[in-house]
């Protein structure tokens, strides 16, 4: 009898501390999605977006310094980046009206509303995204990746792709001779 009585105490604090572990993942899972959530671009009251110099020239960038890319298969200001795309290529979101900062011209800003009812922040009727890859400010790892369909560009001050600047080549002629002294 005192054998059953300890096997079911054991029982009921080994439910307790299952419940405890389901409890605590259920919290980590939760706050792992909130913080995916933010990272994904949440929506600012205002997105600022300014331009800066990087390895490609002087481009859009958004209010931590992360490049901002256009997408060519968006049409007509509307965005045709969601689910999947949109977790590589987040959306630059803005409950308010955009800000523009140094280099950007204002009248260029604007919103369109996503496929999800969220606002998505324009330059030149081109929505604008940022590229989950782009760890650190000014990175332009996405600048003419070919994703979902079509290629993504940085967007330069006029609200055009930028592409990648172009690179110079040297030419060097031989005589024939191998090894100097050469006639």
């Amino acid at each position: 009898m005192k054998d059953m009585s300890h096997q079911a105490q054991e029982l009921r604090h080994r439910r307790g501390f299952i419940a405890l572990v389901l409890t605590l993942t259920a919290l980590l899972g939760v706050t792992g999605f909130l913080a995916a959530s933010s990272v994904a671009g949440n929506a600012r009251a205002n997105s600022t977006v300014s331009l800066g110099k990087t390895k490609l020239g002087m481009i859009l960038l958004n209010s931590r310094g992360h490049t901002l890319y256009m997408f060519a298969k968006d049409r007509n200001g509307k965005s045709a980046c969601s689910g999947t795309c949109a977790r590589f290529w987040p959306p630059l979101l803005s409950s308010g009206k955009p800000t523009a900062g140094a280099g950007v011209k204002p009248s260029l800003l604007g919103k369109t509303t996503r496929s999800d009812g969220r606002l998505q922040v324009t330059y030149n009727k081109h929505p604008l995204y940022t590229y989950a890859l782009d760890k650190q400010a000014r990175q332009t790892r996405g600048e003419g990746n070919l994703a979902f369909g079509a290629r993504w560009w940085a967007v330069s001050a006029r609200g055009t792709k930028v592409g990648k600047p172009a690179t110079t080549t040297t030419t060097t002629t031989t005589t024939g001779c191998a090894y100097p002294p050469c006639p």
